[in-house]
């Protein structure tokens, strides 16, 4: 039996997992289990049904059946496909790749990347793309996935960073939890607040959603809104805030800039008015405002419900302004945290994952920062413009400018 350390490929928790692998005389490899890793900080050990039985996925006869243990190769489209090795499919697939480049340009060529990856592999797609191809059409699922979440962070905080981590939960005295069904989506980090609230019986868990959910039965205040009026809320609560003093003078003069704009555009959001809008209460709207802001520690959870919206950015901004208004960021058990998709759409961005990125937060628009990655690389240059984005960029290749 061999133990190798891994994660799980399934949500944005990102579980730490250990595969057991068992070995036969003949040195046949076989992955006969999985078990949570007690070491890592993400599940310290713990894992859902999915990540439990993730082991499943491997057996002999589904391999047998539907997946590939070789390469297989077709000379033209029309042909049927031939077994090949290694060696063959990497040099033709380079080959090909190099045939392009030299016809067409470098932007011709197009990576699309996976919120499963390791963070390594992103960051090598990066370097062979931006670095030795040259060119930015390298987009991963957090385009599709999490650009609302990104949007936010980078027009209030000016970077696409979440100011929290797993262990705020621990410290919060209110969880804001909104557009997620966390329980469902990301039970281990549910598993995580359910172990706080009990070791913490006065933490408080709001919830908020347009669907009486798993999480939203958990929760000392649920609010359930009318779809698509996540920004009236918002501003609802700011307006309440103000209303009663709520919030944090101090750490709005000496960090933002902007709230008097903000306060004008919010006065018109009384209660009466955001009940009519969002179908909560004012006595509701009231509770979550004053919990939100008066508590020692708030800490927001948000996904997709805040993310996959026409007004995803909108809806993420207010969010953080309400952290920022209320000085609910930069200390323990504090702060907005954007619930990711899969589990490393986050990594992914940390080193360029996206055609208007470069690696370490770098902006593809700044010349000393494209000089510094160019010399960490031992390239030229990098290219400044930025490239395709995940939808124009499969509509480039159905118009043929894109060739790979």
């Amino acid at each position: 039996m061999a133990n190798t350390r891994s994660t799980c490929c399934y949500c944005g928790v990102g579980c730490g997992l250990i595969i057991e692998t068992t070995v036969d005389a003949t040195e046949h490899q076989e992955i006969s289990g999985v078990q949570g890793d007690p070491q890592h900080p993400a599940n310290f050990g713990r894992l859902c049904t999915k990540g439990s039985t993730l082991h499943l996925s491997a057996q002999p006869y589904i391999y047998d059946e539907v997946r590939g243990r070789s390469p297989w190769l077709r000379s033209i489209r029309e042909a049927a496909p031939t077994l090949t090795d290694w060696d063959n499919a990497s040099e033709t697939v380079a080959k090909r790749l190099v045939d392009i480049i030299q016809t067409h340009g470098p932007d011709a060529v197009g990576f699309y990347l996976s919120g499963q990856l390791l963070t390594e592999d992103y960051y090598v797609f990066n370097k062979l793309a931006k670095g030795l191809v040259g060119t930015n059409n390298v987009d991963s699922n957090s385009r599709l996935c999490m650009s609302s979440a990104v949007a936010g962070y980078k027009q209030t905080l000016g970077s696409d960073a979440p100011p929290c981590c797993y262990e705020d939960i621990d410290h919060a005295s209110t969880i804001f939890i909104t557009g997620s069904n966390t329980a469902f989506a990301h039970p281990i980090l549910f598993r995580r607040i359910e172990k706080a609230r009990e070791e913490n019986p006065s933490q408080k868990l709001v919830v908020v959603d347009v669907r009486e959910t798993d999480t939203a039965r958990s929760a000392d205040l649920f609010l359930k809104i009318q779809p698509g009026t996540d920004v009236v809320l918002h501003h609802g609560m700011l307006h309440v805030m103000l209303q009663n003093n709520w919030i944090n003078h101090n750490y709005i003069a000496k960090h933002t800039e902007g709230f008097g704009d903000l306060a004008q555009r919010v006065a018109d959001y009384s209660p009466t008015v955001v009940s009519q809008i969002c179908g909560v209460t004012t006595e509701d709207l009231f509770e979550a405002a004053q919990l939100f802001a008066c508590s020692t520690g708030t800490l927001s959870l948000y996904c997709q419900g805040l993310n996959q919206s026409a007004a995803g950015t909108d809806k993420n901004t207010t969010l953080i302004n309400l952290h920022l208004a209320t000085g609910q960021i930069g200390k323990a058990g504090a702060g907005p945290f954007s619930l990711t998709g899969q589990p490393n759409a986050m990594g992914g961005r940390e080193v360029g994952a996206m055609a208007n990125l470069m690696s370490g937060h770098r902006d593809i628009k700044n010349a000393d920062d494209r000089d510094e990655l160019a010399a960490i690389w031992g390239v030229p240059t990098v290219p400044e413009t930025p490239g395709l984005t995940a939808v124009p960029m499969f509509e480039a290749l159905r118009q043929g400018t894109l060739k790979a």
